[in-house]
């Protein structure tokens, strides 16, 4: 049966609605835009492997530049336009899912988000902590500076195993691992911008913090054309990028600053509306341009700048950032030999027992502390296949690790090969312990 909000439009939205309906989406667009990844992943590896290798290679090592008189800004294609320019949107996104979490998600409650924090702080320290004792021998030379590759959790592609698996999976789980993965980018976002830059430009970071201050400014007087934030952004973009700190960051703290509060609430909407209506209906005509134009701006902010944002972006980052990303990273040369060198070992390590170790250990003290509770639905065996997931790096743990190993090809080819095997065989054996676990019982109680 149809719900009445449907039917029925003078009725409120139920408020779960609100929040139901965002993740919902977000959950389709994931689990999809996981397909596309994995297929453009496959495209790449192949081609990087194929006769067609040189090709390949030197495509995305093309410069490309935007020349301005004396002003010139440019680089390799992968590198620059996809690594700095594309990702930084992609961050962008990523800044915006961790406002919506914050302000209307599992994080905004502080006991609901102790758990999904708790095992995301596990997730990344336990991992890290491998990768360092692996390469203790190293501290001061370049393979040490990989310990922060297998913090990462790909959510697209974990996403889209989990839709695999179909309804089995617990919402607690998928909600959990979803939150997971939000703290988690918060962590990423926080090694890339402390340990991953170098040669700050002081004069370019305050030339940026003042732009972040005008965006504040217009945020709260009400400014809301896009184009000007947009002409702002870059700016900031541009002054981030000079700065040193890698620019993904700018994308993320402008992702933070969007409004989540909506300018024209819907009793306000409903009664415009209805004003323009029945003056329409009462004139016997149609409405003029004046009043089509104030109905679209009703409508339109009645929606928060994050929402609307979020909605424009997230299938554009899903099905083309992403994958474009994938095909100029995730090319690497696989050499058998490859799999046994000490960057190679600690990076899927790392990954397939730094992240359930990590994941379940800090749950697990969590909630004998008292400050959390496994979600409906979960048991320790399931949390244990939803931590071998979050092993699943791939995205996040290669554009670290293209940090990381700056100008030591071997030892990033290395790291890309053990991000793929790591992330293969977490997905591998996190399914296979999920459809043991979940057999014959998919909506068990949780024991607490």
């Amino acid at each position: 049966m149809a719900h009445p909000a449907r039917t029925n439009p003078h009725l409120p939205v139920p408020p779960i609605a609100r929040v139901a309906r965002p993740l919902a989406r977000f959950l389709r667009i994931e689990s999809a835009s996981g397909i596309v990844l994995l297929l453009c992943t496959v495209i790449a590896l192949a081609l990087a492997n194929s006769t067609a290798a040189d090709a390949y290679h030197r495509l995305w090592h093309t410069h490309v530049q935007l020349e301005v008189g004396t002003f010139k800004l440019g680089g390799e294609l992968g590198h620059f336009f996809v690594n700095d320019v594309l990702m930084t949107v992609f961050f962008f996104v990523v800044g915006l899912e961790i406002k919506r979490e914050l302000v209307a998600g599992e994080l905004r409650d502080a006991r609901k988000a102790a758990l999904p924090v708790a095992a995301a702080l596990g997730g990344m320290l336990v991992p890290a902590g491998i990768y360092m004792a692996l390469q203790a021998n190293a501290l001061g030379r370049p393979e040490f500076r990989g310990w922060g590759v297998p913090m990462a959790t790909d959510i697209a592609f974990v996403v889209g195993v989990m839709a695999v698996l179909g309804k089995r999976v617990p919402l607690g789980l998928k909600i959990m691992l979803l939150s997971l993965a939000i703290a988690d980018d918060i962590g990423a976002v926080v090694v890339i911008a402390a340990f991953y830059s170098t040669g700050l430009d002081w004069l370019m970071l305050l030339l940026a913090a003042g732009g972040f201050a005008a965006v504040r400014i217009m945020n709260a007087t009400g400014v809301r054309s896009v184009p000007v934030y947009t002409i702002i952004g870059a700016g900031i973009w541009l002054a981030v990028y000079k700065s040193g700190v890698h620019p993904t960051v700018a994308g993320v703290l402008l992702g933070l600053l969007t409004p989540s509060e909506v300018w024209i609430g819907r009793d306000a909407l409903r009664l415009s509306l209805r004003d323009v209506l029945g003056r329409v209906e009462d004139e016997n005509d149609d409405p003029d341009a004046h009043e089509l134009a104030v109905m679209a701006f009703a409508a339109q902010e009645s929606v928060s700048p994050l929402e609307r944002l979020e909605h424009k972006l997230h299938p554009w980052v899903g099905f083309a950032i992403m994958p474009l990303f994938a095909l100029a990273n995730a090319g690497v040369h696989i050499e058998p030999s490859a799999v046994t060198e000490p960057v190679a070992i600690a990076v899927a390590l790392g990954l397939l027992l730094g992240k359930p170790i990590g994941v379940v250990l800090f749950s697990f003290i969590a909630v004998r502390l008292g400050v959390a509770r496994l979600p409906q639905g979960v048991t320790w065996p399931v949390l244990l296949g939803g931590g071998l997931l979050a092993g699943i790096g791939f995205t996040m743990s290669l554009f670290v690790a293209g940090l990381a190993f700056e100008g030591h090809a071997l030892l990033l080819a290395e790291a890309k090969i053990g991000i793929l095997l790591g992330s293969a065989l977490s997905a591998l054996f996190g399914t296979g312990v999920l459809l043991t676990s979940l057999r014959g019982n998919p909506q068990a109680k949780s024991p607490h």
